[in-house]
């Protein structure tokens, strides 16, 4: 998936301030790796707003006030409905892969999963109904803590390999496109050094053009400085990763 959280983190700023965000000043937010919550991060931007543009009265909202406004834009006007009448954002959704991507994992004999921050239903929606996936692994937004907190990636991790974490076990790979999804790595190298974690980055679609490409610079570079093993230019790349493996 791609950038249909971000619209409504920006349209949600700027429903309760007037500002809308720019994508790079949520980049930045996010390249401190503790905003992987669009919730949270939402709210850090309104408090940032006003400390740097004060206004009169001005009061943080109540966060399950927030996220009531954010789910509107994001699935549209009925949130708690059938997926088949959502509205919002995630109906523009693009992806950034094909169900001929996991094919390809499969037919390699890579075993993959997804650990995500989204919320559940929508998660399920873009993997099941978008791309056609049939009951994909998936640790979703509840299931287990944010990230970098590594615990829902040790867990799908460990259901992937079917075997104790060891030196001998197969890599494991992650491949995120945030700071918080580096660090969730390094921090399951801590709890399980013996086994070996990799890894994979990518930047945001909106950084893939070649208008931005100072802009994809510095977040690539803040992707290695949190310690990615490997950027990849887009996401399909992860293939020929998996081919340098054999």
């Amino acid at each position: 998936m791609a950038g249909s959280y971000r619209r409504a983190l920006q349209s949600t700023v700027e429903h309760y301030s007037g500002w809308c965000p720019e994508p790079s000043c949520i980049d930045a937010l996010k390249g401190e790796g503790v905003w992987n919550n669009d919730w949270d991060a939402s709210l850090e931007l309104l408090r940032r707003h006003w400390i740097s543009h004060p206004i009169d009265n001005a009061t943080l909202p109540d966060r399950d006030a927030l996220i009531t406004v954010f789910s509107r834009f994001y699935f549209g006007a009925n949130p708690d409905g059938e997926p088949e009448a959502w509205d919002g954002y995630i109906c523009d959704e693009s992806l950034l892969v094909d169900p001929g991507f996991f094919s390809s994992l499969t037919n390699r004999n890579v075993r993959w999963g997804f650990v995500s921050g989204a919320e559940p239903p929508s998660a399920r929606f873009l993997l099941s109904t978008r791309l056609g996936l049939i009951n994909p692994a998936l640790i979703a937004m509840g299931d287990a803590p944010d990230k970098p907190d590594p615990s829902g990636f040790l867990r799908m991790a460990a259901e992937l390999l079917g075997q104790p974490f060891s030196a001998t076990a197969p890599p494991v790979g992650y491949l995120g496109d945030t700071v918080a999804d580096v660090h969730t790595v390094m921090r399951a190298r801590e709890q399980w050094p013996q086994q070996r974690f990799v890894s994979l980055a990518v930047v945001p679609p909106h950084l893939q053009t070649t208008t931005q490409a100072a802009a994809r610079a510095r977040y690539e570079q803040a992707l290695r400085e949190a310690g990615a093993d490997v950027i990849l230019r887009q996401t399909s790349e992860a293939l020929e990763w998996v081919k340098g493996l054999s």
